[in-house]
């Protein structure tokens, strides 16, 4: 296979990933509002546009399977076949068979012809018994002389209700370009009616000057069809703007047993009065603007954002080395450093833009999962999707996915009860699992949550003491019972099933969750369901963060996190009991955390008076008091992986290069080093509790 052809193969695939896209988010559109035609012609135009770049590179079963589920959802547009949840069910599975056959060719693998045509005749039994029956055999292609004729036998003559279209038809080279197809065109007028189609060939060059891109071909179509013109052009709607297109018609075709009944006296047409009519006013539909759009890459953006880094880094110096100099009154040479900075900071979100994605088609992959999980266990589950717009950076989302499908897989299968246990509870037999992402505090918060019955608890600890995991007689809080189901090996499940069962649990989602920067949380009520909560950063390249020290080193506090700075008096400060401590603010005792000692770098405790007091807030709306010796600068620094270049230290997020090239860790307040969990103490006031 040549490098171009490779190249328009890739490209194919590229563009199947948005068709698909734009298949399930139609599709769950449809799911809602089944009577919105405009969701359907959506589904109907994805499908067909893959079936027509399949043909073009020969993916024989990938069309096959498409022309099938095409013709079903044609039946649907012409309203042969209603939308209801059966048939819903079946155009979900012919989504994600269309998805597997794709992922077949790409990888040039094989596909499963078995489940292919089984599926195929579940599509095939949607359809009315009459169409499966009329259903034409296809185009005869016939070449006569410098042109060629499609001649179709389709029965007894039209009545007289059909019109005769005749449609001159012309591709442009942009329209093989795209992977369209003539053939594919002409079967579908097909559909329309009787069709009679003349190929003219007078215009192929001689081979030396014959360009394979090119397009010489024109056609002569002739339609007998009671459809109208707009369902004619519809057809064509695809490929818009690769063709030329003229469309005209002829007398309705007489019919033999044709009676003309007698024409009563027509009065004189000056003696009719004429009514005001006020011409109508023709709606036309808006369309989107289309924006041009280039694929890069992902290596050449990851390229730029490191370059962007190192811009970060090097502009750090220099405003250090100007300090050093004491500079400070040259005052052309601070604004130039001031611009320097702005344009830095441009870049660098214009670069972390470009880099962002939605998570809607992860979110929509994950429809898939819930979908398998509910038959694997005999449940009804449906998933609500909110927030699918949030953008995340792309090195983000492509980790999330292992982590997600195994949490969706046990909200299904450890969640939610089964149809008969929901009944008996009071509730919908269909089980809700709802999948959220939203911005919080510069940062993405991605919810897992179900209406089931929630965490067994007493359960939960039976097993952990069972396993040894702790000691009969320890006494836990709900909220430590529940971080058991993080612990390594942990399940409930005790035998080995197709979705749980293997001793690999929620440990391994923490762990992934960890290795990006990100922390889990979890929250149970009984007999209302559970929810999983991560977090995690906007991107993984560049921060706002807070030069704070602490026994003379120096760390990163993010902005994103900081509430406000407090330098607290003697009379703000109070013991609540040898190793709790809280500050007052605003009537409210929040916890204060000795950093040094929270991170080993102390040995004897902070005097928090003297300390500076950083209010932060974590991810679940907990608040603790962080306490430093100083608080040096605001700045941008560049985020280094500690994991990949060193390994975990507790209370650390990442590592950055400071502007005199000394390294500082990056806090992270979300670890449970600080502390930062609210709970409710006898007086009910709201402490922090240690970690």
């Amino acid at each position: 296979m040549s490098s171009d052809l490779d190249q328009i193969l890739v490209t194919f695939f590229e563009e199947c990933e948005d068709l698909l896209a734009s298949l399930q988010e139609n599709l769950g559109l449809a799911e809602i509002e089944p009577q919105d035609s405009e969701q359907i012609n959506s589904i109907f135009r994805a499908v067909h546009s893959i079936k027509g770049g399949a043909g073009a590179f020969h993916l024989e079963t990938l069309v096959k399977f498409a022309h099938g589920f095409e013709t079903v959802l044609n039946d649907v547009r012409n309203g042969d076949v209603a939308m209801g949840p059966e048939v819903i069910a079946v155009f979900w599975q012919s989504s994600d068979m269309l998805s597997d056959l794709i992922g077949a060719a790409q990888s040039q693998s094989d596909s499963d012809e078995v489940a292919v045509d089984d599926l195929l005749e579940r599509l095939i039994a949607l359809r009315p018994t009459h169409l499966i029956e009329a259903e034409p055999e296809d185009l005869e292609f016939t070449p006569i002389g410098a042109a060629a004729v499609f001649d179709l036998d389709l029965g007894p003559p039209l009545a007289s209700a059909e019109t005769v279209f005749n449609i001159s038809f012309k591709p442009k080279a942009g329209f093989y370009q795209n992977g369209h197809e003539t053939l594919l065109f002409l079967r579908s007028l097909e559909d329309l009616g009787q069709l009679t189609a003349r190929c003219n060939t007078e215009t192929l060059p001689d081979f030396d000057d014959f360009e394979s891109e090119a397009a010489y071909f024109s056609w002569e179509i002739e339609l007998r069809t009671e459809k109208g013109e707009t369902d004619i052009r519809e057809i064509f709607e695809f490929a818009e703007g690769h063709f030329e297109l003229d469309i005209s018609t002829t007398s309705p075709v007489p019919s033999s047993a044709t009676t003309v009944p007698d024409i009563p006296d027509i009065p004189d047409i000056a003696e009719i009065p004429l009514p005001e009519v006020t011409p109508p006013v023709k709606k036309t539909k808006s369309k989107p603007k289309k924006l041009a759009t280039v694929r890069v890459d992902v290596e050449r953006i990851d390229q730029l954002i490191n370059l962007v880094g190192e811009l970060v880094v090097a502009q750090a110096i220099l405003t250090q080395c100007i300090e050093e100099m004491d500079l400070a009154g040259d005052t052309e040479l601070l604004n130039h450093i001031d611009e320097l900075k702005v344009l830095s900071r441009e870049i660098q979100d214009s670069v972390m833009t470009v880099r962002a994605q939605s998570v809607k088609p992860l979110f929509q992959r994950m429809s898939r999962i819930v979908r398998e999980a509910a038959a694997a266990t005999e449940k009804l589950v449906r998933l609500e999707i909110v927030g699918d717009t949030t953008e995340i950076d792309k090195t983000v989302i492509e980790k999330l996915a292992d982590p997600l499908t195994h949490m969706l897989r046990n909200a299904v299968d450890h969640g939610l009860e089964t149809p008969k246990e929901r009944r008996d509870a009071g509730k919908d037999e269909t089980g809700v699992v709802t999948l959220s992402a939203a911005h919080r505090s510069g940062r993405v918060v991605i919810d897992v949550s179900d209406d089931g019955g929630g965490i067994d608890r007493a359960r939960v600890l039976q097993i952990a003491i069972d396993k040894g995991l702790i000691s009969p007689g320890d006494k836990l809080e709900p909220e430590d019972i529940d971080s058991i189901l993080f612990l390594p090996g942990f399940s409930t499940v005790g035998e080995v099933s197709e979705l749980s069962g293997r001793g690999v649990g929620m440990d391994v989602v923490k762990t992934a969750i960890q290795s990006l920067g990100g922390q889990i949380s979890m929250s149970s009520k009984p007999g209302k369901g559970s929810k999983f909560s991560i977090s995690l950063p906007l991107t993984l390249a560049v921060l706002d963060g807070m030069v704070v020290e602490v026994e003379g080193e120096r760390f990163i506090l993010p902005i994103t996190s900081i509430r406000e700075l407090v330098r607290p008096g003697t009379e703000k400060i109070h013991q609540i009991d040898r190793d709790f401590t809280a500050v007052s603010i605003r009537g409210e005792n929040i916890r204060v955390i000795d950093v040094g000692r929270a991170l080993g770098i102390r040995s004897t405790p902070c005097v928090f008076e003297k300390s500076i007091l950083v209010l932060v807030e974590v991810d679940d709306g907990s608040r603790c008091a962080l306490a430093f010796d100083a608080i040096q600068d605001q700045r941008q620094v560049v985020i280094k992986s500690l994991e990949t270049n060193y390994t975990d230290v507790l209370g650390v997020a990442a590592a950055t290069i400071l502007g005199d090239g000394r390294i500082a860790l990056i806090l992270d307040p979300n670890d449970p080093v600080f502390g930062a969990k609210i709970t409710e103490q006898p007086n009910n006031l709201s402490f922090a509790k240690a970690g």
